[in-house]
């Protein structure tokens, strides 16, 4: 059997065509800008190295991870380790001429379960609260979707406003305003996404007075404007765009994100460090045992 050599691609708006990166770490860690994301095929044998560069990939930087042919199939076992490190948005069976816009309807498609996606996401990226965290977190972007105030959220979590802005502060996590704003917009950037639903038509259904309100406060939170959001596909990129603001203000505290593995992306900045939750196959292959 011809073995099938690992193939990387960046894929980025206008997403018309996918562009060929060299499989090293260098390469992938140039990787940035809004709506971006690698397109990896995987080989017969992928290096361990070629592993660690995906996995350090920057945040925000989305990962399809493409199969080999079934006859060229590396080990079953340890490509569901390969995945467990990488964390891909989507795990796709080969297919020849992989087209960049069909690709990119990947990016398009919001999570099944967006509380989920969220916190795992931030884990990923480094920041690592406990599990009672992890549940408020879930929970406030869950009830996001039908609570404006802090004051309904912590009604609804059964804990006062200050216990509940006493839990995010001590993490070094923003207050649970933030959390229930951006959680809205969230939801929003989904359907900018996957409609040609006018702002105006968007910021009433999400609850906003007018389509000017809710593009102030995607502004002011995020720092990207509703065009960029509908424009640059996916989600992981917008929420990097808010914790940075976050970061910059003072209300995300670079002790909540491990900082053991800085990586040279655009405007660094004490979050662009992140711990992985697993650092190699070797290590995931010990853990099974």
């Amino acid at each position: 059997m011809t073995p099938q050599h690992d193939r990387l691609s960046l894929l980025r708006p206008p997403y018309l065509q996918l562009e060929p990166l060299p499989a090293d770490e260098p390469a992938v860690r140039l990787v940035a800008g809004p709506g971006s994301a690698l397109v990896w095929t995987v080989g017969t044998n992928s290096s361990q190295r070629l592993v660690a560069a995906v996995q350090s990939r920057p945040g925000g930087v989305g990962l399809i991870l493409v199969l080999p042919e079934p006859e060229r199939m590396p080990d079953t076992v340890r490509l569901l380790r390969i995945v467990e490190v990488v964390r891909p948005l989507a795990v796709l069976p080969y297919f020849e001429g992989s087209e960049a816009e069909e690709l990119a309807q990947v990016l398009r498609r919001p999570p099944s379960d967006p509380a989920v996606e969220v916190t795992e996401y931030l884990r990923w990226r480094g920041l690592c609260p406990d599990r009672e965290t992890t549940r408020l977190l879930r929970r406030t972007v869950e009830l996001s979707t039908e609570l404006r105030s802090v004051a309904a959220l912590s009604r609804s979590l059964y804990l006062s406003r200050r216990a509940l802005g006493r839990r995010f502060l001590r993490r070094g996590l923003p207050v649970p305003s933030h959390w229930l704003h951006f959680s809205r917009l969230l939801r929003v950037l989904f359907r900018l996404q996957n409609s040609t639903d006018s702002i105006l038509t968007i910021g009433y259904r999400y609850g906003y007075p007018d389509g000017f309100s809710l593009s102030n406060q995607m502004v002011r939170l995020t720092g990207v404007r509703p065009s960029e959001a509908r424009s640059c596909l996916g989600w992981e990129w917008f929420m990097e765009a808010w914790l940075r603001v976050e970061a910059e203000s003072g209300a995300l505290a670079p002790s909540a994100i491990g900082d053991d593995n800085l990586l040279d992306a655009p405007r660094p900045a004490p979050w662009m460090g992140r711990q992985p939750v697993i650092r190699s196959v070797e290590e995931v292959a010990r853990r099974a045992g």
